[in-house]
């Protein structure tokens, strides 16, 4: 499969439109942004054509592509920190993050990050997923975002699961996802890849704290009762589209805050 570049506003002369690319251009294509003084929010998120954030059996798998794995692959490779929902962390069977790909993991290494990003899960009830609570070898750490309304008990199993130290008690009755961004940043973790599901990334966008939305559009009409890569409540975030990339039918966006 061939991925070309159809848009390029944020990497001038590591492309041009029409050019085929390889694994090298779409690192400087989805490059994060200078990161040591704040953090910055990506969103990776995937959609048919009629809008629907995943196949008729719920799951986002099912409309995954070629195309949309290799930019998958890299944006986890970049990632200090996946963001998840705990919803979807058990609908999607996540485990703990593996290792960054080849060349990707010697680099990260070498300036000091970690071979493999971790795995922040956002929860109000502080329920560890039953994938997610064990430690398995040469995969990333897990943290949990949780609030107060969990309550002591359900806090204490996390503790216990997971160590107390990954466990960040973030707002009262929510998780106050500034203070999560900023928690994560405070503990090295300043590239933030937050996976959804609809209504984290809707609570993102309201918050205030997503910097990028990456959207795969894949070739498939859906139908059904599938939402969409937000659900909730209305909200307003205005974004530009600055990389439009093509490999076998699916579309690759970044489309950065305005």
């Amino acid at each position: 499969m061939v991925v070309r570049l159809l848009m390029n506003d944020v990497a001038p002369g590591a492309a041009e439109p029409g050019d085929p690319v390889d694994d090298s251009v779409l690192e400087a294509l989805y490059a994060y942004p200078d990161t040591v003084g704040r953090p910055w929010v990506r969103a990776n998120m995937v959609s048919t054509l009629d809008g629907a954030a995943a196949g008729n059996d719920g799951r986002t798998g099912t409309i995954n592509t070629e195309a949309d794995l290799v930019v998958f692959t890299l944006l986890r490779d970049l990632a200090d920190v996946v963001l998840v929902g705990a919803g979807t962390a058990r609908a999607e069977g996540y485990r703990r993050p593996t290792p960054r790909t080849g060349a990707r993991r010697a680099r990260a290494e070498a300036q000091g990050r970690a071979a493999h990003p971790a795995l922040a899960v956002v929860t109000r009830t502080a329920h560890v997923p039953p994938l997610l609570a064990a430690e398995e070898p040469d995969r990333g750490q897990v943290w949990l975002l949780t609030c107060q309304e969990a309550g002591e008990p359900a806090l204490e199993r996390a503790r216990a699961a997971l160590g107390p130290e990954r466990v960040l008690v973030l707002g009262e009755a929510e998780v106050d996802l500034v203070a999560a961004v900023d928690a994560l940043h405070e503990r090295g973790m300043s590239r933030v890849l937050c996976e959804g599901g609809p209504r984290l990334l809707r609570d993102v966008a309201a918050e205030g704290v997503l910097d990028e939305l990456c959207l795969t559009v894949v070739p498939v009409l859906a139908a059904g009762a599938e939402q969409r890569i937000t659900a909730g409540a209305g909200v307003d975030q205005e974004l530009v589209p600055r990389l439009l990339l093509e490999g076998g039918g699916t579309l690759l966006h970044r489309w950065i805050r305005a």
